[in-house]
């Protein structure tokens, strides 16, 4: 199995020439890809999903299946959207999903909190939205969240901690400068430390997993 990451929240996980595409969002480049089996968008959030990211993946794959919780099938009208929340599994193509989580984090008291799940990609790879999320099962590697408008640096380690993967790297990246960046990665290391690797990946990179 292979992740590649692209811009802020998006994957694209590959098994034997099939791929997942994981939080298809605004901030990532235009998505034109064959072989899609499945998208998996963790919340309705558009630097997470967007109709025209959709449609363009659903164009060049036509027979791809959309996940998310209810809020995505309700933002993304006219979409078929298989609704999934914590404790939901699917299985599509050689892709276990188990889905974990089930709303955003806090931004601020005055912003709606919407639906979030997470999902364990054939229980190795966990990527959780926008929510510090513990699947409680081992956790092979890691994708974090290291800027956001909810996101405190120390509920981030803290989270790192109590998950312990044996490799992670760091997304959802947009929203910081490059020296912000450096910072909150080394947080992250700092975090990871005790347990297990850390692998950063710039844009387009690849983890064999």
């Amino acid at each position: 199995m292979q992740v590649t990451k692209l811009e802020h929240a998006c994957q694209v996980v590959e098994v034997d020439g099939a791929r997942l595409v994981i939080d298809p969002g605004g901030f990532t480049r235009d998505l034109d890809l064959t072989s899609v089996v499945a998208v998996v968008a963790t919340h309705e959030h558009p630097d997470h999903v967007t109709a025209e990211q959709l449609s363009r993946l659903l164009a060049a794959n036509p027979e791809a299946v959309v996940f998310g919780p209810a809020g995505v099938g309700a933002a993304l009208e006219g979409s078929a959207v298989d609704v999934v929340t914590a404790g939901d599994v699917r299985t599509v193509g050689p892709f276990d999903l188990r889905f974990h989580g089930t709303r955003h984090n806090v931004i601020h008291a005055t912003v709606p909190v919407v639906d979030n799940t997470g999902v364990l990609v054939n229980g190795r790879l966990f990527h959780p939205g926008d929510a510090y999320t513990d699947p409680d099962v081992p956790v092979d590697v890691l994708a974090v969240p290291i800027g956001a408008p909810w996101l405190k640096v120390a509920e981030m380690m803290d989270w790192v901690a109590a998950v312990a993967p044996a490799r992670a790297y760091p997304v959802h990246e947009a929203t910081l400068s490059d020296i912000g960046f450096d910072m909150h990665v080394g947080r992250l290391r700092e975090a990871l430390a005790p347990t297990g690797e850390l692998v950063v990946l710039q844009p387009g990179e690849s983890l064999t997993i």
